[in-house]
């Protein structure tokens, strides 16, 4: 008689889940979907309020320290919002492993580039503003 046999079916199943870290992506989630909460409004109305200045007031806009500190942080949770959830689609219907490979790294090249872009880009606004 093999020692397998007296395993209950929940002990046999247990951390066997299809990528083992589905509920911490899913806090991960459900936490940039609460700072975007507060994040997003506050983005449209300064952005609308903003370019309504023109051009310059924008930039003026963007180069304060608060509005470029809460501008990388919205991008920071967009970006990492849109990754994890790219990433489940991606796992959940990329059957072939080397594609599914493939487009989790560049899922994770193309949102570390978006941000980077973009924090260098505001934090080019704030430091030009002052000079």
């Amino acid at each position: 008689m093999a020692n397998n046999q007296f395993i209950t079916p929940a002990k046999a199943a247990r951390g066997l889940g299809s990528a083992k870290s589905g509920t911490s992506d899913h806090i991960r989630q459900r936490v940039t979907a609460i700072a975007m909460v507060f994040l997003v409004p506050w983005f449209l109305y300064s952005v609308i309020h903003a370019s309504g200045a023109g051009y310059d007031g924008a930039v003026e806009w963007a180069g304060k320290p608060w509005n470029a500190i809460l501008l990388i942080l919205t991008a920071g949770a967009a970006f990492y919002h849109m990754r994890i959830g790219m990433q489940i689609v991606i796992e959940d219907y990329i059957g072939k492993t080397g594609t599914r490979s493939a487009l989790l790294i560049l899922n994770s090249f193309a949102c570390i580039a978006l941000f980077a872009t973009v924090a260098l880009s505001v934090l080019k606004l704030w430091i030009g503003a002052d000079a």
